[in-house]
């Protein structure tokens, strides 16, 4: 009874941090949204959804998050795909105001690399290092986001568009993962994190 009750414990302190997280990064856009005056649709929203989109590193590495939560399943399967977005928005807000995280291209593209193996070993850690390690990762792409913040542009559209975008991203990557259920979607789902983890070299070798 009570290793149960310090399971659960250990389960929900990541939500309750990342919530933490969430809001310092409310903050920090909403305090530079007053820098960054502009369109909130174009400039802003659309900037910010088009931006995980036109980045095949960024795309690789959410989609292989939404298959690992479904390759692991309850509750990864929303709590993964939660905590990248949220962690994310706090660092887009870091990228937003200039402020420097060392090796954001080279951690993106080992994002892509550890991500993918995670499914393509069929790998099951621990519930809160699997999210820690997502956290992680979601610091770098979210920074690059942020970084890369339009001129003129509003800094909480543009943040919120990119989140949006990730969310869309692993929802993709979910509805693929789903086909674990049966012997042959298993072999699918983990070569496809061993493709997304190949794609992830490609994108490292590019940066030495």
């Amino acid at each position: 009874m009570i290793g149960k009750r310090f399971l659960r414990q250990r389960i929900f302190i990541v939500p309750r941090l990342l919530l933490h997280l969430f809001s310092l990064a409310l903050i920090l856009l909403a305090s530079s949204a007053s820098a960054h005056v502009g369109d909130g649709l174009a400039g802003g929203f659309l900037g910010g959804f088009e931006h995980p989109l036109f980045g095949p590193d960024h795309v690789v590495a959410m989609v292989a998050v939404g298959l690992w939560g479904a390759f692991l399943g309850a509750p990864a399967i929303w709590l993964l795909p939660v905590v990248f977005p949220l962690v994310m928005a706090f660092g887009g807000a870091l990228g937003i105001l200039g402020v420097p995280v060392p090796g954001i291209e080279t951690g993106i593209a080992v994002s892509a690399i550890v991500l993918g193996l995670m499914v393509a070993l069929a790998a099951r850690p621990p519930l809160w290092i699997a999210a820690v390690l997502v956290g992680a990762f979601a610091i770098f792409h979210g920074h690059a986001h942020g970084a890369e913040l339009p001129p003129g542009a509003d800094a909480v559209a543009y943040s919120l568009g990119f989140v949006v975008a990730t969310g869309m991203l692993h929802l993709c990557g979910i509805a693929f993962g789903l086909l674990t259920r049966w012997p042959a979607g298993r072999i699918a789902v983990r070569a496809a994190g061993g493709a997304i983890a190949l794609a992830g070299a490609v994108f490292l070798s590019r940066l030495i």
